[in-house]
């Protein structure tokens, strides 16, 4: 049984498009053909999704309208050996078995219980509760939990092989009518993977993304017209339709052949595969969706002693003392100057590149959240093996305005060790909370903001630099 059928009949599916959101739902849109007799009659609409949004169904005629549909009805009740063996329970079965000195035996009887059954805890929440067979023998005998070959005399009424809405419609004219079927159905998501494929000298790449979509909804869509779209999108507990709305649509290089278009939309991006698409239900697909080549990158270690203050974490280095590590960080510019220039949906960044011998190795991967065009992309990959500092306090001592202890001066010491034999910049990042300035320091400054004082220190091989500063704090 395929498509619409009961007392209608119909053809395939036909201009199948799917909407994916990277939030776990999708938009389901696709046309029906069936024939209608005059009169008030039913239709079964098997295929959808089994994790459809029954009350996110919309239903509309193309063409004039010569049918109105009265009742909607979800029917997911599907065939299974649980299912039959729940809705036989007061009926006779027949029980293939082998006793344990070898023998066979064919028991008829009442079954009395099934294996499982649906219970409703306080709180109204319905699951599956394991209870155990059991089955009264027409010779009075009663099995607990027998195993074996189990057969059931009929199939039981209600039990369908496929997740159907059935429609209660009534058409004023006989004939074919075409119908515009939309629902939204969990169970299918996108997410982005990013992979960045540096050279020898680090210092440009090659750049793809690949999406990556799961469908896990219970429906398979053939040559569907795939988009997704990358945003928050607010959903309400009572979920409704999303409407259509205009964008400028903008290629994205390589991509607009066979690959993905993408649009504004909104507040929102969306992708337009530009093929047919195959999606299938419990499949994970990757396709590719932007590429680029020769992006220029940067090279950044930083040392941010204060870098998780305030978090569940304590500080690097024991809340910002002790022995540190630079971050070792991979930038980019997501603009045309950069060979990019198109909006990013948030996913997880691989970075590698290439060694000595022309052989790829992973240098990190980090995750971006949605980064739009002209934007700047900081990638923490890792941290530096062979850069080392020690950071700590010299001196503390309060200071007294307005008859209170309401700051403090403090002295900060930073040695940076660079052990490699080639010379590094790193950049040192102190962060400083409250009315702060810095009244003596060995090396010039940067105020990046209220909170943050950077030192950009370059070392020679070898080198060991002692940076040194001495800052003032005020709270009131």
């Amino acid at each position: 049984m395929t498509g619409m059928i009961a007392l209608a009949t119909a053809l395939a599916a036909t201009n199948v498009e799917v909407t994916v959101y990277n939030q776990g739902f999708a938009l389901v849109k696709e046309q029906r053909r069936f024939d209608l007799r005059q009169g008030r009659q039913q239709v079964a609409v098997e295929d959808v999704a089994q994790m459809i949004e029954t009350n996110s169904v919309a239903v509309s005629q193309v063409g004039a309208k010569t049918f109105q549909v009265l009742e909607q009805n979800y029917q997911y009740d599907l065939i299974s050996p649980v299912a039959i063996l729940n809705k036989a329970v007061g009926g006779q079965i027949a029980l293939n078995r082998v006793l344990p000195n070898g023998t066979k035996e064919r028991v008829v009887g009442t079954l009395l219980s099934s294996p499982t059954a649906m219970v409703s805890d306080a709180n109204g929440n319905v699951s599956p509760t394991w209870q155990g067979m059991v089955v009264r023998t027409d010779d009075g005998r009663i099995l607990l939990n027998p195993t074996g070959e189990i057969e059931v005399t009929s199939l039981p009424e209600g039990l369908i092989s496929k997740p159907t809405l059935l429609w209660d419609i009534e058409s004023a004219q006989a004939g074919p009518a075409d119908v515009e079927l939309s629902y939204i159905t969990q169970g299918t998501s996108w997410k982005s993977d990013y992979v960045l494929y540096l050279g020898q000298d680090g210092k440009s790449g090659d750049f793809r993304g690949w999406c990556t979509i799961t469908n896990n909804s219970g429906a398979t869509w053939k040559d569907a017209k795939l988009k997704l779209l990358a945003g928050e999108v607010m959903r309400a507990q009572a979920p409704a339709m999303m409407r259509r709305g205009g964008g400028r649509e903008m290629a994205l290089g390589a991509m607009e052949d066979k690959g993905f278009a993408e649009e504004s939309f909104a507040e929102y991006h969306l992708y337009t595969l530009q093929r047919p698409a195959n999606v299938r239900n419990n499949e994970i697909k990757q396709i590719t969706m932007m590429e680029a080549a020769g992006v220029p990158v940067t090279k950044k270690l930083v040392i941010d002693a204060m870098r998780n203050y305030g978090a569940q974490m304590p500080g690097e280095g024991e809340i910002g003392t002790g022995q540190l590590r630079p971050l070792f960080l991979i930038e980019l510019k997501n603009d045309k100057a950069s060979q990019l220039g198109m909006p990013l949906p948030a996913g997880t960044f691989k970075v590698y590149q290439k060694d000595s011998s022309g052989a790829v190795q992973l240098l990190g991967e980090d995750s971006i959240n949605h980064t739009p065009r002209d934007e700047k992309i900081s990638l923490a990959v890792g941290r530096s093996f062979d850069i080392v500092a020690d950071r700590k306090r010299e001196s503390f001592e309060w200071l007294t305005r307005r008859r209170s202890r309401d700051g403090m001066r403090q002295k900060f010491e930073i040695e940076l060790r660079n052990r490699k034999e080639t010379p590094e910049t790193v950049h040192v990042l102190e962060r400083h909370w409250g009315e702060w300035k810095i009244t003596q320091e060995s090396a010039p400054h940067k105020k990046l903001d209220s909170e943050t004082a950077e030192w950009v220190l370059t070392l020679a091989a070898g080198q060991t630099v002692t940076l040194e500063y001495t800052v003032e704090t005020y709270w009131l």
